[in-house]
C-alpha cells in the first residue's frame, strides 16, 4: 500500500536551471539507456497526462513530444524520479529509433583504445525521415 505522504514527492523543479531537470529514458524491455533531455513542468504534466514523453526542446525554446516528427515515441511505462527529486528517469516502450540520427539510442558511441567507436547499428537513415541536413 502507498503511503499518502509519498505522494508528495515530485519532481522539484525549482532545483533545475531555468526549471529544467535533466531526464533519462530507458527501454523498458532491454533496460537499455536510449537517451537524455530536459523537462519543464509542463513537459512533465503532459508527459503524465498523455502517457507520452514530452520533453522541451532547449533549442526550439518550446515543448518536444517525442517523435512529433519522426514517429518515434515513447510510451511511458513508469516514471521514477532520483532521491533529490531533481532528475527524471522514464521508463519506455519505445517505437523506433529512439536517437535522431537513427540509431536505438543515443549512446552509440563507446571509448576504446582508438578513441570513441559506433557500436550499434543504424536502425533508419535520418534523411528519410527528417529530410536532408541543412549545410552551412
Amino acid at each position: 500500500m502507498t503511503n499518502p505522504s509519498d505522494l508528495i514527492h515530485v519532481p522539484d523543479f525549482s532545483r533545475g536551471v531555468e526549471g529544467l531537470l535533466p531526464t533519462i529514458a530507458q527501454d523498458k524491455t532491454t533496460g537499455e539507456v536510449l537517451m537524455m533531455a530536459w523537462m519543464n513542468l509542463e513537459a512533465f504534466e503532459e508527459t503524465v497526462a498523455s502517457g507520452f514523453a514530452t520533453y522541451y526542446s532547449r533549442s526550439r525554446k518550446r515543448l518536444w513530444r517525442k517523435g512529433e516528427e519522426s514517429g518515434h515515441r515513447q510510451k511511458i511505462f513508469e516514471i521514477r524520479i532520483d532521491c533529490d527529486a531533481d532528475c527524471i528517469l522514464l521508463i519506455v516502450d519505445q517505437v523506433g529509433a529512439a536517437c535522431h540520427e537513427g540509431y536505438s539510442s543515443c549512446f552509440f558511441r563507446k571509448a576504446s583504445a582508438d578513441g570513441f567507436v559506433n557500436d550499434k547499428v543504424r536502425l533508419v537513415d535520418p534523411s528519410s525521415v527528417y529530410g536532408p541536413k541543412e549545410k552551412f
